[in-house]
């Protein structure tokens, strides 16, 4: 591994950012992208410009809802939670990726004729 880290791949970011606030409860965004880079072992790099454009995109469909608050460095911050529909979003997108999953496994498996 040469260290360079991999943007997060197209189509998760959101699934990510619902998993995060499920659990840890209300954070602002570099708050968010941390944790997602954290969780991949700092393997994943998040992109701002990406990021704040799907948290739009999730607030405005109702996953998730904002309010100003301080950070932890005493700066204003937009810190957003899950709502009700964002956690049955976060199921549902979950269950989506875990079938997406085992279908890619069966091609990537050595020897796996499929029946």
């Amino acid at each position: 591994m040469t260290g360079d880290k991999t943007d997060v791949w197209q189509g998760t970011l959101a699934l990510m950012v619902l998993k995060t606030l499920e659990a840890l409860g209300a954070l602002h965004g570099y708050g968010i992208a941390r944790r997602i880079e954290q969780t991949s072992g700092d393997l994943l790099s998040v992109n701002y410009g990406t990021l704040y454009p799907a948290l739009l995109k999730l607030e405005q469909e109702g996953y998730i809802a904002s309010e100003w608050g301080v950070s932890d460095n005493n700066r204003k911050a937009k810190f957003y939670k899950l709502t009700r529909a964002g956690r049955k979003q976060l199921e549902k997108e979950a269950r989506e990726w875990e079938q997406t999953t085992a279908i890619l496994a069966r091609f990537l498996s050595p020897g796996e004729e499929p029946r």
